[in-house]
């Protein structure tokens, strides 16, 4: 799919699809009440993008925003947790990372009927081709530099100073991940087992490398959710923490540049790209420059967090499978996802069988 075809399909608008619809009224009357600045009148369209959690787009004469709400319908427990995203993009914004403004969460499910929160629409590029297509070739490695320097940033903030002590559980993340996505895994009986995945939730517990760490990770840090400047190689917004907690820094930076393994036809990945005519940096020059950024000599053990990054991945799709199933899906492509997932699954055996040898 081109980088255009693919940006309008995900990035784009249309009328709220009829299991995502709400009491528009009662949302302007909470907006008046609760959002600075707000004017009506306004209007509503869903982004087509938003795998988890339905995302609409408020228009008003003064300026527009972004609502993001946790799905109608049973949703699995400690799924959907809009007011953590809420809570950690205000404390992040406090402190200069780039993020957009949250105006307010409501937690009062009369008013639309689920939580939800309004934030900032932040005006720029979404770049949902790793290859950053329409980027001069001179400027492209600047680009992912500045990827590069966004991460290491996040790893390097002060959790306790920002009061977010209690956002995850620190040390031991790798165990608890593991039992979290292998429970979700096996309790979603609607979209079935599967062979790969199942020897992964018996590989992975017995071989995470020693050493532990903790640091705010994003938990889905990739090139499509991040808004760029509109001419320059500069993150301004980086979308989408729902999967963010306290957990260990390599797990969140290895599911960044899986990028490098991955296939363009499943997420945005530069596998079976030429990096040098497009001069983009390597794999190892990546992670060098994030070692470098970090404090670190190399790191040891990258080929596990690669294979549990892909499992996490798989497990997600398997996830949005089980939802496309029961009709509760929010994204209008859902249903691509979910017919991934049995090729995802099979590549992340392969990095298993990788990080055996």
């Amino acid at each position: 799919m081109s980088d255009a075809v693919s940006q309008n399909a995900n990035a784009g608008t249309s009328a709220v699809r009829d299991a995502h619809l709400f009491d528009e009224a009662a949302l302007t009357r909470w907006m008046s009440k609760h959002v600075e600045g707000f004017e009506p009148p306004m209007t509503i369209e869903q982004f087509n993008g938003g795998q988890s959690n339905p995302t609409y787009k408020l228009t008003t004469p003064a300026r527009n925003y972004v609502l993001r709400r946790k799905p109608p319908g049973q949703v699995l427990k400690g799924a959907h947790a809009v007011d953590r995203e809420a809570r950690v993009l205000t404390a992040l914004g406090g402190v200069g990372f780039p993020v957009a403004k949250v105006y307010g969460l409501c937690t009062d499910e009369s008013v639309i009927g689920s939580w939800f929160y309004v934030m900032e629409m932040v005006e720029g590029r979404i770049f949902w081709d790793a290859t950053f297509p329409g980027v001069a070739r001179a400027e492209r490695s600047a680009y992912f530099d500045a990827m590069n320097a966004v991460i290491a940033q996040l790893h390097g903030i002060d959790y306790q100073a920002l009061r977010l002590d209690d956002y995850g559980k620190p040390g031991n993340y790798f165990a608890r991940q593991i039992a979290r996505w292998s429970r979700q895994y096996l309790e979603d009986t609607d979209a079935g087992r599967n062979d790969d995945m199942d020897a992964f939730v018996e590989w992975l517990p017995a071989n995470i490398p020693d050493g532990d760490e903790t640091s705010i990770v994003h938990g889905d840090f990739r090139c499509d959710n991040m808004i760029f400047h509109p001419s320059e190689p500069r993150v301004i917004a980086v979308l989408d923490w729902e999967l963010s907690t306290l957990g260990h820094p390599l797990a969140d930076f290895a599911y960044h540049a899986m990028m490098y393994q991955m296939p363009p036809n499943i997420v945005a990945g530069l596998a079976g790209t030429g990096l040098d005519a497009l001069n983009i940096p390597s794999e190892d020059e990546y992670v060098a420059a994030y070692c470098r950024r970090t404090g670190r000599s190399s790191i040891p053990g990258w080929d596990f967090y690669v294979a549990f990054n892909y499992f996490r991945l798989a497990a997600i799709f398997h996830g949005i499978k089980g939802r496309v199933i029961r009709g509760t899906a929010a994204s209008a492509y859902a249903q691509d996802r979910a017919a991934s997932f049995p090729a995802l699954a099979a590549l992340a055996r392969q990095s298993m069988e990788k990080a055996c040898l």
